[in-house]
């Protein structure tokens, strides 16, 4: 059965992975998908397309589900009052169904 869900996105800088994963750790959700990036925004284009020695020039895209949007503002709202001013990035939300909800709830239950 599926469970409706709060999607926060945040594209970033991929060095400070870390510092939102224990952002998103502390503001209540239990984990996070990220992968790489690329595009064009207000800071120009972030990669050149060739392979890099140097990762942390990157960008990420982290995926958080959560139980409530309050939860997901939370996390998104530390994340940019943190890094946003010096770092590029922009996060948003979308809605979402999680269709393996004993993994999103727990053996609990929702």
């Amino acid at each position: 059965m599926a469970k409706p869900a709060i999607k926060l996105v945040i594209i970033t800088e991929k060095l400070l992975l870390k510092k939102i994963a224990k952002i998103i750790e502390k503001g209540g959700a239990t984990g996070y998908t990220a992968m790489d990036a690329v595009g064009q925004g207000s800071r120009n284009v972030r990669s050149t397309g060739h392979p890099s020695t140097a990762d942390y020039h990157t960008n990420i895209k982290i995926e958080v589900l959560t139980d409530t949007r309050e939860m997901a503002i939370h996390i998104a709202d530390e994340v940019a009052d943190q890094f946003f001013a010096d770092y590029s990035g922009i996060a948003y939300l979308t809605n979402a169904e999680v269709l393996s909800s004993y993994k999103f709830c727990g053996p609990e239950g929702c």
